[in-house]
C-alpha cells in the first residue's frame, strides 16, 4: 500500500508524493518559548514524531525543520513582566522543551531555527514582498501584507472572501477567525520591544518580525540553502494554526516565490481534559514535566496518544492513562519472553509467520493516514498470539523467536511504546555482575546448589535472570527490600 495522508488544503486523503523522492522536507511549527509547552502542544509534536518515524521506516530521507518562536507578542510581554531580556526569559523554556522532548522520546529535528537568529532572512522576505507590490508600509511605521493582492487567500481555512475586511489592518499576532484583515509582516519597534532586546534595524524601519512571517522565512531559508527549492513536501501543526498562522504563511510565501509553499498540509486535533481543550487560558493544562515528576513512563503517554487517530480529539484522563500503563506492561512482558526465546527453536515456527503479519499490518495501518489505532490493534493481536505460542513451547512453538523479536523491535522504532528500562544504581549493577560471575563459576564446577543460592540472592534484590545461549541476561524487575 502506498502512503496516503489527509491534506488539509484539499480536505482529502491523497497519495503522498514528495518533490524529489526519497528526500522529504518536513516543517513543523515548534513551541513559543514564553512558558512551558503543555501536553496539548505535545500531542501535536508526538503525532509529528509518528509521521517522521513512519516516513523514515518506509525508506524516505527526511529533513525535519522545527522552529522555535522566541520573539512574538507573548514572549515580549512575558519578558517585560519578568524584568529580563527576551533572551534571558526564553532560554530556560527552550531548554525545558528539549528536555520534555527527550522524555517523550521525540526524535530531534535536524534543524531548530530560532526566530531571533534568523531576522536577516525575515527582512529579505519582507523586501521581496514589498518589491512585488503585495506588501506596503503603513502610516504607523509597520509593514503589512495586502490580502486583496493575493486572490487565493483563504483556501486553506475555507474562508469566504466576500466577508474579508480588505483594507483594514490587524497588528496582533493572533486574531479571531472572523477578522481576516491585512496582517503585519514587520512591526515598528516600541519602547517596550527595545527594552527587552526585541528590535532590529531594517531598510523599512526599526522593528521586529510578525509571528507569521517568521515561519515562512525560516523554512524557505532552510530548504533553499540545502536543496535549492522553495516548496516544502510536508507542513504540519495543530488545527488551531490553520487560521490565521498557516493561512498567512501560504499567502506571504507564495506571493514571494510564485511556488506552492507546501505540497501537503497535516493538522492534528486538540487534546481535551474533561471535554475541554487543554490550554493555559482555561487553567486545565498539564506539562510533560508534570507527568515525568509523577513517574509516568513516556511509553504510556505515547500509547495513550496512539489510541486515538491524530485527526480526532483525544480526552486525557487518569483512567485512560492507567489503561495505557497496563498496555505498556503487557508489551514489556511479551518483549522479555521473546528475548528469552530468541535463541531457541528451529527459526521456522509459527512465530515467523506472526512476525511477518505484524510488520505488514502495522505498515498498512500507518500508510492509511497514520492510523495509529489500527497499528496498535495489530500490535496487541501479535502479543496475544505470541504469548499463546510461547505457552505451548513444549511442542516447538517457540521456533522463530528471533524473527518475532526482531519484528517487534522494528515496529518499536516507529511506535516506541516499550517500557523504559528501570534506572539501576551503579553500585547495584556492579554487585550483580560480581554475583553473576560467581554463579557462572559455580555452574562450571557443577555446584548447582550454589548457583541456585546465588539466583535466589539476586531475586531477593529484584533481579531476574534469563539464561540464553548467548549468556545470562539480567534485568532489575523491582526494587529490593
Amino acid at each position: 500500500m502506498t502512503l496516503a495522508l489527509h491534506n488539509t488544503l484539499t480536505r482529502a486523503v491523497e497519495p503522498f508524493q514528495p518533490f524529489a523522492p526519497p528526500r522529504v522536507t518536513l516543517y513543523t511549527c515548534g513551541p513559543t518559548v514564553w512558558n512551558y509547552a503543555h501536553l496539548g502542544n505535545f500531542r501535536t509534536f508526538l503525532f509529528e514524531d509518528l509521521l517522521r518515524r513512519h516516513l523514515e521506516s518506509s525508506g524516505y530521507e527526511v529533513f525535519h525543520i522545527m522552529n522555535l518562536t522566541d520573539v512574538d507578542d507573548r514572549t515580549i510581554k512575558a519578558a517585560a513582566a519578568a524584568g529580563t531580556s527576551l533572551a534571558e526569559h526564553t532560554e530556560p523554556y527552550t531548554q525545558a522543551f528539549f528536555e520534555d522532548c527527550a522524555y517523550l522520546r521525540i526524535r530531534p529535528a535536524h534543524l531548530y531555527p530560532r526566530a531571533t537568529q534568523e531576522v536577516p532572512a525575515m527582512i529579505a522576505l519582507v523586501e521581496r514582498l514589498l518589491a512585488k507590490g503585495v506588501a506596503y508600509r503603513s502610516e504607523d511605521g509597520s509593514v503589512y501584507f495586502a490580502i486583496e493582492k493575493f486572490p487565493t487567500y483563504g483556501r486553506l481555512s475555507r474562508l469566504d472572501r466576500r466577508e474579508l475586511k480588505i483594507g483594514a489592518r490587524v497588528a496582533s499576532d493572533e486574531y479571531a477567525k472572523d477578522d481576516p484583515r491585512d496582517f503585519a509582516l514587520w512591526k515598528k519597534a516600541t519602547p517596550e520591544d527595545d527594552a527587552v532586546g526585541a528590535g532590529w534595524d531594517a531598510p523599512f524601519g526599526r522593528g521586529r518580525p510578525g509571528w507569521h512571517l517568521e515561519c515562512s522565512a525560516m523554512s524557505l531559508q532552510a530548504i533553499h540553502a540545502r536543496f535549492g527549492v522553495e516548496t516544502l513536501d510536508l507542513h504540519a501543526g495543530g488545527v488551531d494554526l490553520i487560521f490565521p498562522h498557516h493561512e498567512d504563511e501560504i499567502a506571504q510565501s507564495e506571493a514571494a516565490t510564485g511556488q506552492p509553499f507546501a505540497r501537503c498540509w497535516l493538522h492534528g486535533e486538540f487534546l481535551n481534559v474533561r471535554g475541554t481543550k487543554m490550554s493555559k487560558r482555561f487553567g486545565n493544562f498539564l506539562t510533560a514535566r508534570d507527568l515525568r515528576e509523577q513517574g509516568v513512563d513516556a511509553a504510556a503517554v505515547r500509547l495513550l496518544f496512539w489510541q486515538t487517530h491524530y485527526r480526532q480529539p483525544l480526552d486525557f484522563n487518569d483512567a485512560a492513562l492507567d489503561g495505557a500503563r497496563e498496555g505498556v506492561k503487557r508489551l514489556g512482558e511479551c518483549h522479555a519472553r521473546l528475548h528469552a526465546a530468541a535463541g531457541t527453536g528451529r527459526g521456522d515456527g509459527p512465530l515467523v509467520a506472526l512476525a511477518r503479519t505484524l510488520e505488514h499490518d502495522v505498515a498498512a495501518a500507518l500508510d492509511d493516514d497514520l492510523s495509529a489505532p489500527r497499528a496498535l490493534a495489530a500490535l496487541f493481536e501479535f502479543v496475544r498470539v505470541a504469548n499463546r505460542e510461547l505457552d505451548h513451547g513444549a511442542s516447538g512453538a517457540e521456533g522463530g523467536g528471533a524473527a518475532a523479536l526482531a519484528a517487534l523491535e522494528r515496529v518499536m522504532t516507529v511506535l516506541d511504546v516499550l517500557p523504559s528500562p528501570p534506572t539501576v544504581d551503579p553500585a547495584l549493577a556492579s554487585w550483580v555482575e560480581e554475583r553473576l560471575a560467581a554463579r557462572e563459576k559455580a555452574r562450571k564446577a557443577k555446584d548447582f546448589a550454589a548457583a541456585d543460592r546465588i539466583r535466589a540472592e539476586l531475586k531477593a534484590r529484584g533481579v531476574d535472570l534469563d539464561d540464553t545461549p548467548a549468556g545470562t541476561k539480567w534485568r532489575h524487575a523491582r526494587p529490593g527490600p
